[in-house]
């Protein structure tokens, strides 16, 4: 039960579960940092580490973390996002609608595989669709497709066809990988869509919920990261528009008014312009539900009961900021520990969260590597060595805690010190 730690001392159980700090350490190796330096305080506390993600790259590295439970991962070579064959890991379990597949765009068709120079234009999810097929011939009944650390702003072309999906210029010929392609798109064949998409239910994580196209759409945000110059966001944001009544026709010429109607629909939900569309071609032609990635990753990996069983809970990333308000991980992590009546502490490289901003989040204290370090270098750089001492010091902190908690609360014997 929660917060049975005696008064005065260490935690029994703590929760560590933190999100990867971008361009330092993995969420593993977080939540390995940390339970090093509160180990060195607290020998006999039992530290639980659940590296956390949410939906983006780390997904299944997350899901797979927990050595109880039986994962299959395999590895296939796919077509990456600038066309050369990358590797890609998935992975599958037993699950209570039959076999559950894991699918991470990011292994397939992930920004860290473009090659130097490589036109982004050109980048393509076809990776990831070859995943999702493969996923399928393994008999997955559920597959849930992380979108998140894309190469790509195709649209999901790239993805549509690996499926089965024919996507073709007004001469009837295939049209070109990546975003440039879908300035050509004229037809959309989805009669050779591959069928057991209509048997398996697709659950796309996903943090981002921007539209489509737009001013917060999948080009506008993101195109940018990827390389796209200005006119290429313009060129890009007008393709994906157009693109929407083609599949759409596509849709009503091979399944009907209800399966067409739900393309256009697709374009405008959250969602729709993660991973450069892949989204919103999920959502549209391969009718998947949208579901915020840290709340996938929290009831895959089991977050909820490992929480109640605990007495105080540590997450973070690496930047706590505004956009953490709004489904990170710490945030997620945070509000399932205050169903459980946890307390939580957050670790992060840097805090731009104020007081009420944290309180709001049910983050309790925050505890900065910037704190710690000379600059932002030093705290990447030493962000292991810095993490292990900031597990030293919530453990500390926590004794100090309780110990002013029991004074406070200790009977007054009513004498006045006088003789």
């Amino acid at each position: 039960m929660a917060g049975t730690a005696s008064t005065g001392g260490p935690p029994g159980t703590v929760v560590i579960a933190p999100d990867t700090f971008k361009g330092s350490l993995s969420a593993r190796d977080v939540a390995g940092a940390v339970a090093s330096g509160m180990r060195r305080v607290a020998p006999s506390a039992r530290l639980v580490q659940v590296p956390m993600a949410d939906g983006g790259e780390g997904t299944l590295e997350a899901v797979t973390a927990d050595g109880e439970v039986d994962w299959n991962i395999e590895v296939h070579r796919v077509t990456g996002p600038d066309g050369r064959p990358v590797p890609a890991r998935w992975g599958t379990r037993a699950g209570t609608r039959g076999t559950l597949a894991v699918v991470e765009l990011a292994e397939a068709s992930g920004l860290g595989d473009m090659a130097a120079g490589a036109d982004p234009m050109l980048a393509t999810s076809r990776g990831t669709g070859e995943l999702v097929r493969a996923a399928l011939d393994h008999g997955a009944g559920t597959i849930v497709l992380a979108l998140g650390g894309s190469a790509c702003s195709d649209g999901g072309a790239g993805l549509l066809s690996a499926l089965g999906a024919r996507l073709l210029d007004a001469s009837g010929r295939p049209v070109p990988e990546g975003a440039a392609g879908l300035n050509d798109l004229a037809e959309a064949d989805l009669r050779e869509l591959d069928p057991r998409l209509g048997q398996t239910r697709i659950v796309i994580a996903a943090d981002v919920d921007s539209p489509l196209v737009g001013p917060g759409g999948a080009v506008e945000v993101f195109g940018p990261q990827k390389g796209l110059d200005a006119r290429q966001v313009r060129q890009t944001s007008e393709a994906l528009r157009r693109a929407v009544p083609v599949l759409a026709a596509g849709a009503q010429r091979c399944g009907g008014a209800a399966w067409s109607e739900r393309v256009v629909r697709a374009a405008d939900q959250p969602g729709a312009g993660a991973a450069g569309g892949v989204g919103f071609a999920a959502l549209g032609l391969l009718e998947a539900v949208r579901r915020p990635g840290v709340e996938v990753v929290m009831e895959l990996v089991g977050l909820g009961e490992k929480i109640a069983a605990a007495d105080l809970v540590v997450t973070g990333e690496g930047s706590l900021d505004t956009q953490s308000l709004a489904g990170k991980v710490p945030v997620g992590v945070a509000g399932c520990a205050a169903r459980h009546g946890v307390p939580v502490v957050a670790v992060c490289g840097r805090n731009g969260l104020d007081l009420r901003q944290q309180a709001a989040a049910g983050i309790d204290r925050v505890r900065a590597l910037s704190d710690l370090a000379a600059d932002e270098t030093e705290s990447m750089t030493r962000a292991r060595e810095l993490l292990d001492d900031v597990g030293c010091r919530i453990v500390a902190d926590r004794i100090v805690a309780d110990r002013a908690a029991a004074a406070a609360s200790a009977p007054s014997c009513g004498c006045t010190g006088r003789t």
